[in-house]
């Protein structure tokens, strides 16, 4: 009796290991946007060790407070059981390229949104739309030499892409080849291209494993394709096997974060402790 009970034990062991389900969170990209991180990691349910927390690149510029994002996202890994993955983006990439051998055109451009990253980091007003920088401040934007040590080398171990059983992870789209086919990212060169890459055929005729990207803003999205909420082209993105989650924070917009494999959205637009939404299956 003593053996059954022992393996009745095992069995209800094995029976809660074979049904866990491993998560995926993804979050979109941020810009700055401090309190909007907050609001949708706020909102997610508890993490688990067999967790993970994705984010898409596009933590810095426009928004006010990319060092205090960025310095929550470094800190991430000790508080979560989750495995946290942080993606680099083209506005990370840029800034190592303005560390590496300069771009003044990057800096200088207000849109970029370059003056509010430095304020952040330096101290200063949040600036005014399209304000420009004084002499002072262009001098250290033009070289990045007011990002502490720490925060670069953080930049620089950033990856391009991440790949788990639910979906592929990159910033930027997968560049569809001559022949209409889409490679894998590790098939990509430069790399770099995964964080800049803003094709729009991705959108349209991408079919295979699932890929989620950010990069591209889902206002500029062909109206209509959309699966989730077509009527609201703010919205999350989603066309058969691609989800796109730049909902414009930083501009205007909002922070989305997805949940796989259960397909669950999850906005800063929602009051605190509001619960995500279910977007339609395919």
């Amino acid at each position: 009796m003593l053996g059954f009970e022992r393996a009745c034990r095992r069995l209800r062991r094995g029976l809660g290991d074979f049904l866990a389900v491993s998560r995926s969170f993804i979050i979109g990209d941020i810009h700055g946007e401090f309190a909007a991180l907050e609001r949708v990691l706020d909102q997610l349910p508890a993490l688990a060790s067999g967790d993970t927390l994705v984010f898409l690149g596009d933590y810095l510029d426009r928004g006010p407070h990319s060092a205090r994002v960025v310095e929550l996202l470094m800190a991430l890994p000790e508080r979560t059981a989750a495995r946290v993955v942080a993606l680099r983006g083209n506005h990370e990439d840029a800034w190592l390229r303005v560390l590496d051998e300069g771009w003044d055109n990057f800096v200088a451009t207000p849109t970029n949104g370059t003056l509010a990253t430095l304020r952040s980091f330096a101290g200063g007003p949040v600036p005014e739309p399209l304000e420009a920088p004084t002499g002072e401040e262009f001098a250290a934007m033009s070289n990045a030499s007011f990002f502490p040590r720490h925060v670069t080398r953080w930049l620089r171990s950033l990856p391009y892409w991440y790949e788990d059983e639910h979906a592929i992870y990159v910033h930027g789209t997968l560049p569809e080849r001559a022949d209409g086919s889409f490679p894998h990212p590790r098939d990509v060169q430069p790399e770099a291209t995964l964080a800049w890459s803003n094709d729009p055929g991705f959108f349209e005729r991408y079919t295979g494993k699932p890929v989620v990207v950010g990069h591209v803003g889902t206002r500029s999205l062909p109206r209509g394709l959309s699966e989730h909420t077509p009527d609201d082209p703010t919205d999350l993105f989603r066309h058969g096997d691609v989800f796109g989650l730049d909902t414009g924070s930083g501009s205007g917009g909002f922070l989305t974060a997805l949940e796989l494999p259960r397909v669950r959205v999850y906005e800063s637009r929602l009051p605190r402790g509001a619960a995500g939404s279910d977007t339609r299956a395919r």
